[in-house]
C-alpha cells in the first residue's frame, strides 16, 4: 500500500503521543480516520491540529471514546465508525493504543497489572477481530500492531521490574508474526507489521496513570502517591522524607523529562510507522534505542538481563530507559 489518499484507517490511542502523530500525517495524506480513546479532551485536540493544517476536501475523522480493552467499547467503536463513515470497510487498522505499569507481580496490584497487558495485549487482540470482517472486505488492508523493544527485550533496567507491559508486548510481537501464515492461507490481501519503538517523546507517563485511575484529570491523586511511596519503600528508600508535593513535583519533572529528552519524538515515530507500512516491512524498529537493543540482544541473549549488560546499552545509547 504505497498510497493512503482515499483509504479508510482506524487508529487506537489517537488522543495522544504516536496515535495522535499517526492521525495527523494519515490525514495530511488524504486518508480518512476513525480514531478512539478513553480521553474526548485529547480526541478533540488532535482534531484541532488537524483542521488547523488544513482537512483536504471531503476528508471524514470521526472520534469515538472506548476502552480497547473493553469488548463492549470495541464493538460499538466499530458499528459507530462504520455508520459514521458510511463504509464496511476499512484499509488500516493500527493498534496503538497502550499504556504502562503493573511492572510488579509483587509490589503492584493485581488490578493494576491486569488493566496494563488487557490494554496493551487485549486492546490488539479485541479490535483486530472486531474490525477483521471490515478488512477482508477492502481490496487490500494492513494491519499494524504497536509492540515495543520490550517486545524482545523484558527489561528497563536489572532494578526495575516490568511484567506486566513486557508480556503484553511480547504477546503482541508473536500475534502479529503468527497472522503471516493465517492470513496467507485465508486473507492474503491483508498485510501485517509489528511496531517496536524504543523510548519515543509521548506523555504515557501521566496517560497511563489517568487510565490507571479512571479520570481524565491532571496530576497524582491520593492513592497514587501512596503507591509511589510503597514502591519508595521496596526500594530502600524513606518516603517520610518527601511531602506530597515533593511527590507532585517529582512525577511532573520526570514527566516533563521523559518527552524532553526522548532520541525519538512522537512525529518522527509515526513518520517510521508510516514508511514502514508503505514498505511492507514486517518489523519496524523506531528509534536508535530499538535498532541498538535489538542488535545487542541478538547477538548476546544469555546475558540479557544482567546489570553489565544493561550498562553496556545505557552507556551506548546515551539515555536510561528506566520507567
Amino acid at each position: 500500500m504505497k498510497d493512503f489518499s482515499g483509504r479508510i484507517a482506524v487508529v487506537t490511542g489517537g488522543g495522544s503521543g504516536m496515535g495522535r502523530e499517526l492521525v495527523r500525517q494519515l490525514v495530511a495524506e488524504g486518508c480518512n480516520v476513525a480514531m478512539c480513546d478513553v480521553s474526548a479532551r485529547g480526541m478533540a485536540e488532535t482534531v484541532s491540529l488537524c483542521e488547523a493544517a488544513g482537512l483536504p476536501q471531503g476528508l471524514r475523522i470521526t472520534s469515538h471514546v472506548a476502552d480497547v480493552s473493553n469488548e463492549t467499547d470495541v464493538l460499538k467503536f466499530r458499528d459507530d465508525a462504520a455508520a459514521q463513515l458510511g463504509t464496511d470497510r476499512i484499509h488500516l487498522l493500527f493498534n496503538n493504543a497502550g499504556i504502562s505499569g503493573g511492572g510488579s507481580m509483587i509490589v503492584n496490584e493485581r488490578a493494576e497489572w491486569e488493566r496494563t497487558f488487557n490494554i496493551c495485549w487485549g486492546g490488539v487482540y479485541l479490535n483486530t477481530r472486531a474490525f477483521l470482517p471490515m478488512l477482508r472486505a477492502a481490496e487490500e488492508a494492513h494491519i499494524v500492531n504497536t509492540s515495543s523493544m520490550n517486545g524482545f527485550w523484558a527489561s528497563v533496567g536489572p532494578d526495575t521490574p516490568h511484567t506486566a507491559y513486557a508480556a503484553a508486548k511480547f504477546a503482541v510481537k508473536g500475534f502479529t508474526e503468527a497472522l503471516i501464515a493465517d492470513f496467507r492461507m485465508n486473507a492474503p490481501h491483508i498485510k501485517v507489521s509489528v511496531v517496536m519503538p524504543g523510548h519515543i517523546g509521548t506523555g504515557i507517563r501521566d496517560n497511563s496513570l489517568k487510565v490507571q485511575a479512571h479520570t481524565d484529570e491532571d496530576g497524582l491523586n491520593a492513592e497514587q502517591i501512596a503507591q509511589i511511596r510503597t514502591r519508595m519503600t521496596s526500594m530502600g528508600r524513606d518516603p517520610s522524607k518527601y511531602s506530597d508535593a515533593d511527590i507532585q513535583r517529582q512525577h511532573a519533572e520526570r514527566a516533563r523529562r521523559f518527552v524532553s529528552d526522548a532520541p525519538t519524538s512522537a512525529a518522527e515515530a509515526a513518520t517510521i510507522i508510516l514508511n514502514g507500512v508503505k514498505a511492507d516491512r514486517l518489523r519496524i524498529l523506531v528509534g536508535p534505542d530499538a535498532e541498538l537493543i535489538d542488535r545487542m540482544v541478538r547477538a548476546d541473549p544469555d546475558n540479557a538481563y544482567e546489570p553489565e549488560f544493561y550498562e553496556r546499552f545505557a552507556a551506548e545509547a546515551g539515555w536510561y530507559p528506566g520507567r
